[in-house]
């Protein structure tokens, strides 16, 4: 299947789900813009710790933020005519900041957590291919990212128990 060019920035202003869907512009990346949301996640993660100091407070605000996201992908699926356009990156964002809350708060670890994110995003393994493929609307949009988030942080975990015993 041929790559779908990004849509123009007027797209992005005309609806707010789109504006939340495509990551507030992220999305219109004309290059990876998958990778381009990852990106803007951890950026703004720091922002988001800051304003949501307890780890309760921004797990309510995740819980949330994917709610709305389904919404908002589905909106915006539609309206590109396609169910997850690459622009489409609300569904990366919103488990990498969860990656993000449950990664160490150092440089390396969120590097790596970013490099398997995206490595569990691109490979699809179950069941976020049964998502991917199967469930055509925002859910599905939105819940295979949250499986690669799921194996982005076993896989951080493994690490760390592997890592830590050697450091000690």
């Amino acid at each position: 299947m041929a790559k779908l060019p990004p849509p123009p920035l007027k797209f992005l202003l005309h609806h707010p789900a789109h504006f939340i869907a495509c990551g507030m512009g992220s999305g219109l990346s004309p290059v990876a813009p998958g990778t381009a949301g990852t990106a803007f996640a951890w950026v703004t993660f720091p922002v988001l710790r800051l304003y949501l100091a307890s780890d309760l407070g921004l797990a309510i605000f995740l819980l949330l933020a994917f709610a709305v996201g389904v919404a908002a992908c589905q909106i915006t699926g539609r309206a590109l005519g396609v169910v997850d356009h690459g622009a489409i990156v609300w569904d990366e964002i919103v488990p990498f900041w969860a990656v993000l809350l449950l990664t160490p708060p150092t440089f390396l670890w969120q590097l790596a957590a970013f490099f398997w994110f995206r490595f569990y995003d691109i490979l699809k393994p179950q069941p976020a291919r049964f998502f991917d493929t199967r469930v055509k609307n925002g859910f599905g949009v939105m819940m295979d990212d949250a499986v690669a988030a799921g194996y982005t942080v076993l896989t951080l975990a493994v690490i760390k128990a592997v890592v830590d015993p050697l450091l000690s």
